[in-house]
């Protein structure tokens, strides 16, 4: 139903979100013809970071031995890359910076539920990482034309990790008057919670295909008509490799082409935000994006947030 035919998962102690970030930093960094040492800022997006705080921009910085950059992280999940592309084109534009390493890397496995319980949401994420090196041009037929960013918290908790966190229970039912000091002092992470299964992500599948196919093709169309641009002139679509019905379904819906959109769910399931960047990445090694052409990526996850480049 979800056309995963296979998975990666990082080796649970040698491998980070960071050290996967650096391996595909360091190819981008290599095929842009620059060095670390050139990189002016750093933007990484990701829902599964090494540590609750810092964040994974610093650590890969630090790995790199980079200068003494300024270093984002972004936390958008699925539609994190695109964010981070969007800030990034910004800061390009504007001429502060001419290297940017925009990183998305996802180490989902560490936090799955492995058991029979977990299956419909475990089955579905993999592990990995993509990058790209943002640099200014004159060139009036490359670059980014324009972003688009939407988000809509009204079903937040539908897809989403909420242990540990600081809510102590503020979006339950139950009235944080309810608990003592004691109890709530245990909320951020307990025994209870962890018998309970609560410290893994929740999702409501259907709920989430529902928005996801309606708000999909809408941001892509956006993005078209804002560019003078018909479906027609798409040379690929890349989306968000969420679930291989919604790529469909959006297909389907915008009359594309089965050359038109890549999909590689197949290999690597949802690899939420180094899903987009995987994809052109291979898109591009295969000969499908070549220069000049007209690329559209989209993406759509939890908060709910959605964009598209």
């Amino acid at each position: 139903r979800t056309g995963i035919k296979e998975r990666r998962y990082a080796h649970r102690t040698a491998e980070t979100t960071t050290t996967m970030g650096v391996e595909a930093a360091q190819i981008a960094i290599e095929r842009a013809g620059i060095t670390p040492q050139d990189i002016d800022f750093i933007i990484f997006a990701t829902l599964s970071p090494d540590y609750y705080f810092p964040g994974c921009g610093v650590l890969l910085q630090r790995a790199m031995k980079m200068k003494e950059i300024g270093a984002l992280d972004v936390r958008n999940q699925c539609s994190g890359f695109l964010y981070a592309l969007s800030v990034a084109d910004q800061f390009i534009k504007t001429g502060m910076y001419k290297n940017i390493l925009v990183v998305g890397s996802e180490k989902h496995s560490f936090g799955l539920d492995f058991s029979t319980r977990g299956r419909n949401i475990t089955v579905i994420f993999g592990d990995g990482a993509g990058a790209v090196v943002l640099q200014p041009t004159e060139d009036p037929n490359r670059g980014i034309l324009s972003s688009h960013l939407h988000s809509d918290g009204e079903s937040a908790e539908i897809l989403a990790m909420y242990n540990p966190g600081t809510h102590a229970n503020h979006w339950t039912n139950e009235p944080v008057a309810d608990f003592d000091d004691a109890e709530i002092g245990q909320m951020f992470l307990s025994h209870a919670i962890i018998d309970k299964a609560q410290v893994f992500p929740n999702m409501d599948g259907q709920a989430v295909f529902k928005k996801a196919i309606i708000k999909f093709p809408e941001v892509i169309m956006e993005s078209l008509s804002v560019n003078g641009y018909s479906t027609a002139d798409i040379k690929v679509l890349i989306p968000h490799q969420a679930n291989l019905r919604i790529a469909q379904f959006v297909q389907q819906k915008l009359k594309l082409r089965d050359d038109q959109v890549y999909n590689n769910i197949q290999k690597y399931g949802n690899t939420t935000a180094a899903s987009i960047p995987i994809a052109l990445c291979e898109a591009w090694e295969e000969g499908k994006i070549k220069e000049g052409d007209l690329v559209c990526l989209a993406a759509f996850g939890s908060g709910f947030t959605w964009a598209s480049a």
